[in-house]
């Protein structure tokens, strides 16, 4: 095992384009709110692992985003060292989620290697990715053709978007958006945390957006290697007419790009069939459909990981966490 600061310096030095999720900065954060943060490298592959405390010594581990290198190959290099650590840790199963697309060839993979589906998913599965590639105009001109005319609007309405230090401020906002749109949200410390383990890289941005001296959206965007991710977003119940997030997610995209990213990925849409989305989402508010609309506009590809994997070590806690989730997804329907 390493340590997350020698962890980070193998990053820099062999996998500059892992994903933002399995950085040291990640696990710093997590480890802040109730994770354990683990590390395993050998000579061809690497990984973070997360475990959280469960009642009378045991835990659950999770990977998120990994191993390192994103194959197939490089988990099974992994899997002898993850077992071993799983077990001291008394983990009662590992839920895993590769950065891999969701393909038959992937799926038949970690079954061969011992995992099955998971049933609860942690991260969004499905998402929108936008090619950062090209000139300004270029990515303008890949956009909905609304799009780019909200972006001008709020230009022409004097919107500015600034960088800014204000967690409080976005906590606000954050928390108008939760109660708006029937989401749950961070605490503001969480947010505060985020903002700290990520700053010193310079690899996160806190973008706000105002106009005549109000703030009226604001978002978190996180940078590694040649990606970036638009991980947390908000907007006020104010002046919705003046379009300010459009030219927010644009500002997001254009500091990206000055980081030297390819790709930049708007995190979190309805897990639907790219046909069902577009079928669907004019007429539904409900869940994240609300997010598709708004985030289909700027010329991005649907994408779907290949999803929650479990490995199981405990078969009857295991059970127990199953029926668990059962009953809430039961109560939220």
């Amino acid at each position: 095992m390493l340590p997350l600061t020698e962890w980070e310096t193998q990053l820099a030095s062999r996998y500059p384009n892992a994903h933002l999720l399995q950085t040291a900065s990640w696990g710093r954060l997590k480890s802040a709110f109730g994770w354990k943060a683990e590390c395993l490298q050998t000579d061809e592959a690497g990984t973070l692992l997360l475990f959280r405390p469960l009642p009378f010594g045991f835990s659950v581990g999770y990977l998120p985003r990994g191993p390192i290198p994103s194959t197939t190959g490089a988990l099974a290099d992994l899997l002898p060292s993850i077992d071993r650590l799983c077990r001291s840790r008394r983990a009662a199963f590992l839920s895993i989620e590769p950065d891999w697309s969701d393909e038959d060839t992937a799926r038949d993979e970690l079954r061969r290697q011992g995992f099955q589906p998971g049933i609860h998913t942690i991260q969004p599965p499905r998402t929108i990715l936008v090619d950062l590639r090209g000139s300004e105009d270029d990515l303008l001109s890949r956009m909905k053709p609304k799009t780019r005319y909200n972006i001008r609007l709020a230009a022409r309405h004097e919107v500015t978007v600034s960088s800014s230090g204000d967690i409080a401020a976005f906590a606000r906002l954050m928390g108008t958006t939760g109660l708006r749109d029937s989401f749950a949200v961070h605490s503001e410390a969480y947010y505060r945390s985020a903002f700290a383990a990520f700053r010193p890289h310079q690899t996160v941005e806190l973008l706000l957006a105002s106009y005549r001296g109000e703030i009226l959206s604001g978002l978190m965007a996180f940078a590694q290697g040649a990606r970036a991710w638009y991980l947390y977003g908000a907007s006020s119940n104010l002046h919705r007419e003046v379009m300010a997030p459009y030219l927010l997610q644009w500002e997001a995209m254009r500091w990206a790009r000055g980081l030297g990213c390819a790709q930049y990925d708007l995190w979190g849409i309805p897990d639907a069939e790219e046909n069902d989305l577009e079928a669907q989402f004019a007429g539904r508010e409900d869940g994240l459909w609300g997010v598709y609309r708004f985030k289909r506009g700027f010329g991005g590809r649907v994408w779907r990981s290949v999803g929650t994997w479990d490995r199981i070590y405990n078969q009857a806690l295991y059970l127990v966490y199953r029926l668990w989730i059962a009953r809430r997804q039961r109560e939220a329907t």
